[in-house]
């Protein structure tokens, strides 16, 4: 075995993961037998299909397919569901462990919107997108404001603009995000060059160009919901916190200039309810790390939720949250593509993985249709990345050819979308990750944070 493989091994041994439901070489073929198949490409369920993946992909669909020699069977006594991995649109992780945190709750696929580091992008990101390291398949967009005011990189013109996009690509990011003071003239030189290098723009709110502008130009995705509060809604600068709720009135024209221009938006529900639910409580953040699913945080990311200052603003932000449902609703009814995406683990109260289930309940809750939902966790995000790279392998439905990422549960998401967070076992890049491996990478992940916390 080369050194490379071995560290790789080694690697995955430290986070408690069974050599028998990982390794770094070309996978054995799986074949899901008896299973009733929820394809994402339409509302349906196929009863009793078989489902083979070879070399990372889909390789045939059918009832009653033979196992080819060598393949791992996994059976679903006609009983158990097999749908599309999910994927989280927004997060900041850039961690071995956080990746195999998102395995384990069947996230198979995560964009990182600003922070990932160059080592993390030349050293561990190839090894995810092969299949070699645990973890989703990693998408990544380097992040750029026009003043140091929020702490991201500058940009202060239209050439340096085009310089950042060339060197974005050259040290293999996906994307451009934009954050909020960026100038006119340097959003459009973004945009242009973006275009040209295969970089689409993807981001915030800019006040001095505002969203209407932004898509319009060729901004791709917006990456909250909530960005429309900041500059469509209310005059850039708005105290949200004394602010009335947006009139409904103001809806429609919203969401026809969103889904004229065609960008994707990102339906973080959750994310700006859990905002609202700890402003201005203080305590919220420790209260927060009481939750079981904290124990898999970074201990870094434990203290920034400790020094959250939303707790200790004034006013409320709940009935903006209350509208954004309404919004979010009308959007979806209207054919604007959502993706799901939830700012882990950035922001107290959103861990790791278990947050995308509980933004899943929220847009449930919101109105949506089960399947419209899990679209925007599965279907779409593969929709937006095939727009973005069109030379990908597809994710996002149970087709030939598409990436084999699949969650295996117990009951139907379309009948109840918690059976997700229940998963029976993981396929991401044509790997399978039995509950007991699952289990596994967050005791490994888990050890390690335990072993740091020992007194030394």
């Amino acid at each position: 075995m080369s050194l490379a493989r071995r560290t790789l091994l080694a690697a995955a041994l430290m986070l408690g993961l069974s050599g028998t439901a990982w390794a770094a070489d070309t996978p054995a073929p799986i074949l899901f037998a008896h299973v009733n198949v929820v394809p994402m490409d339409r509302e349906r369920v196929l009863r009793d299909q078989s489902v083979l993946v070879r070399d990372g992909a889909i390789a045939a669909i059918g009832p009653d397919l033979a196992a080819p020699a060598g393949a791992r069977i996994v059976d679903g006594h006609g009983t158990q569901y097999l749908s599309p991995g999910l994927a989280d649109m927004h997060i900041h992780s850039t961690t071995r462990r956080d990746m195999a945190v998102f395995l384990a709750h069947g996230v198979t696929t995560v964009l990182n919107m600003g922070g990932a580091r160059a080592g993390f992008m030349d050293q561990v990101v190839p090894g995810l997108n092969r299949g070699e390291i645990p973890g989703p398949h990693f998408y990544a967009g380097f992040i750029v404001d026009g003043t140091p005011e929020y702490g991201q990189f500058v940009i202060a013109s239209p050439a340096q603009a085009r310089a950042i996009v060339d060197i974005a690509r050259t040290n293999g990011y996906d994307f451009i995000k934009v954050y909020n003071n960026i100038a006119p003239d340097t959003f459009q030189a973004l945009v242009e060059a973006g275009k040209e290098k295969g970089l689409p723009v993807i981001g915030h709110g800019v006040t001095r160009v505002g969203l209407e502008r932004q898509v319009a130009a060729g901004q791709m995705m917006i990456a909250h919901t909530e960005e429309y509060l900041y500059t469509v809604f209310f005059p850039p600068g708005s105290d949200l916190a004394t602010a009335p709720a947006p009139s409904a009135a103001q809806i429609p024209a919203a969401v026809a200039f969103t889904k004229a221009s065609g960008a994707y938006v990102t339906a973080d529900l959750n994310t700006f309810a859990t905002i609202a639910a700890q402003w201005g409580k203080p305590g919220a953040a420790q209260a927060y790390l009481r939750d079981p699913e904290a124990r898999y945080l970074d201990p870094d990311d434990a203290l920034r939720w400790l020094g959250d200052d939303y707790a200790g603003r004034k006013g409320s932000i709940a009935r903006h949250a209350e509208f954004l449902k309404v919004f979010t609703k009308a959007m979806s009814d209207a054919g604007v593509p959502l993706i799901t995406g939830t700012d882990t683990p950035t922001i107290a109260g959103l861990p790791i993985g278990a947050s995308l289930h509980a933004d899943l309940a929220a847009l449930e809750g919101a109105g949506l249709s089960r399947f419209q939902v899990l679209s925007a966790a599965t279907r779409t995000p593969g929709e937006f990345i095939a727009r973005a790279k069109p030379s990908e392998r597809p994710f996002g439905t149970i087709s030939v050819g598409a990436r084999a990422d699949l969650i295996l549960t117990a009951g139907n998401p379309l009948d109840d979308l918690a059976t997700l967070g229940k998963p029976l076992g993981v396929a991401a890049n044509g790997r399978w990750y039995d509950a007991a491996a699952l289990r596994g990478l967050l005791d490994g992940v888990l050890k390690q944070y335990q072993a740091v916390a020992e007194p030394r």
